[in-house]
């Protein structure tokens, strides 16, 4: 019993699958904070490979710090950057994309800052460890721009109005439910 009828052809069309595998823009992530992103991504990595290469070291501690948390930002960081910009998040069961990026971005700028802060006050003052707490002070900086950039554009994730316009031509739910026949 085939039909042209226009109820029916939205749901039963085939629709080819997207070929693009790197979407951005998306509903998730913006171009500015891509690159924003990206930067992140390269100056940790570049952070953790200088602090690798420090050979020795006077009091290890913050040492080992900054190696677990420009280690840490710079694998999540890629792990995410590579699920927003692509399909992969939708294949993951995760909802609520924003506010898990918003609270990691938040989470690592703030851990960057301390282990930065406490390796630039306790290391051997080597131009190769200066060098690595220059790199996790960038990274910082890239972390925190990420931060107020997402703040601006989207505002916090779990609050109500959160900076996003209504849309006037979005269907309203109805007030009648459908099983009531009109009665309360």
């Amino acid at each position: 019993m085939a039909t042209t009828d226009t109820v029916y052809n939205t749901t039963t069309e085939q629709h080819p699958k997207s070929r693009k595998w790197l979407i951005v823009p998306s509903e998730n992530l913006e171009k500015i904070r891509f690159v924003i992103k990206v930067i992140e991504v390269l100056l940790s990595f570049v952070a953790f490979v200088m602090e690798e290469v420090v050979s020795t070291c006077s009091s290890c501690g913050p040492l080992y710090f900054f190696e677990f948390v420009s280690c840490t930002a710079f694998l999540f960081t890629l792990l995410l950057l590579i699920l927003l910009a692509t399909t992969l998040h939708q294949r993951v069961g995760i909802n609520s994309w924003p506010t898990l990026d918003f609270g990691y971005t938040a989470a690592m700028a703030f851990l960057f800052l301390i282990a930065s802060i406490v390796f630039a006050a306790d290391n051997g003052q080597t131009s190769l460890e200066q060098g690595t707490v220059a790199f996790g002070f960038m990274a910082t900086v890239a972390f925190f721009a990420d931060f107020v950039c997402f703040l601006k554009i989207r505002g916090i994730p779990w609050r109500k109005g959160n900076n996003q316009p209504a849309d006037p031509t979005a269907p309203r739910p109805e007030n009648e439910k459908l099983n009531s026949n009109g009665t309360e």
